[in-house]
């Protein structure tokens, strides 16, 4: 060591003057700082996370050598968001991930800074790119297509409940997607001859309402819409549906084995692990707008027995043999 930076570093341990300053935040800034926006709770999305962090380091980045991460979670708190995305835009952030509603306020917020995307969506009708090949512009990422495949959860309720002439369907009103999702469900219900009551909640009290009034609706089964709230809560979803005895159908496999009745989607997880990469690679130096976006295509269907004897459905062969597992 050359004796001049010798006494600088001297002089930062025993006075930390602000001579020191600049070698500190030029320290920080060689460790990139990526920003985690999300609509629901870190307790909620754990298992995400992981799934995200696996990814950056099969990109070769890990959370506290060669990487920082930024959280900021909305509780639930939709409108929360922009303010949210604005602070990480403010603190230069290498890069943004964040989900929908969350990835909308970061659109918003800004044209430059990279953005990587989950959604359950269609990002072509949410503005989220141009096109799924050649995303353009900052902003790349995953989409499961959970709410392009709603439709078909209502008709395996309506298979597993046939003689049912009313459906429901649980939407968080605060979503941007609540009114596609309530459309699609909607056209579903008429072509397969059905009344939909369509319910609305964005807090857990207002969910545990839906649940504790689902008797009241006269309705075969509901089916919960895709959100980024609700899926920070699937265990509680789970038990609010035996509590009240309403059988249900979600998106993720984490519901029926949290004790749901049926799943029917893509995996949440398995997005997240992409978005990780994504966000590796971006890092390295490529562009959001040359990186397509990654679609999943794998859908399963699980079915949970002891759910299903809990509320005596008796889960049709014709199901059964197309389910891709049956929880026992």
């Amino acid at each position: 060591m050359q004796r001049r930076e010798f006494f600088q570093l001297l002089g930062c341990t025993a006075a930390a003057s602000s001579v020191c300053r600049p070698f500190a935040v030029h320290a920080q800034q060689t460790m990139p700082v990526v920003g985690f926006l999300n609509g629901s709770s870190a307790e909620g999305y754990a298992p995400r996370v992981a799934a995200f962090r696996r990814g950056l380091k099969e990109a070769g980045f890990v959370e506290g050598q060669n990487l920082a991460i930024e959280f900021r979670w909305a509780e639930g708190h939709y409108e929360r968001l922009p303010d949210m995305a604005a602070d990480l835009v403010r603190r230069r952030v290498a890069l943004i991930i964040a989900n929908t509603p969350a990835n909308l306020a970061a659109k918003a917020a800004t044209d430059t800074i990279p953005i990587v995307f989950t959604t359950s969506g269609d990002p072509v009708q949410l503005g989220l790119v141009t096109t799924l090949n050649h995303p353009g512009g900052n902003v790349t990422g995953v989409s499961q297509l959970n709410v392009e495949v709603g439709p078909k959860r209502l008709e395996l309720a309506h298979e597993l409940v046939p003689t049912a002439a009313a459906m429901a369907l649980l939407v968080n009103a605060n979503n941007p997607t609540a009114e596609t999702i309530s459309k699609g469900m909607q056209a579903a219900a008429d072509s397969l001859g059905l009344r939909l009551q369509i319910l609305r909640a964005g807090n857990n009290a207002e969910i545990e309402l839906a649940f504790s009034g689902f008797a009241s609706l006269k309705a075969g089964a509901l089916v919960i819409g895709t959100d980024t709230y609700f899926n920070g809560m699937i265990e509680e979803l789970a038990a609010l549906a035996n509590r009240y005895s309403v059988p249900t159908i979600y998106q993720y496999n984490e519901f029926a084995a949290s004790g749901g009745l049926m799943s029917y989607g893509g995996s949440v997880n398995d997005s997240y692990h992409v978005s990780g990469v994504y966000a590796g690679r971006i890092l390295k130096g490529e562009k959001p707008a040359d990186l397509p976006v990654q679609q999943s295509t794998k859908v399963e269907l699980i079915v949970n027995l002891k759910a299903a004897r809990a509320l005596g459905i008796a889960v049709p062969l014709s199901l059964l043999g197309r389910a891709d597992q049956i929880i026992e």
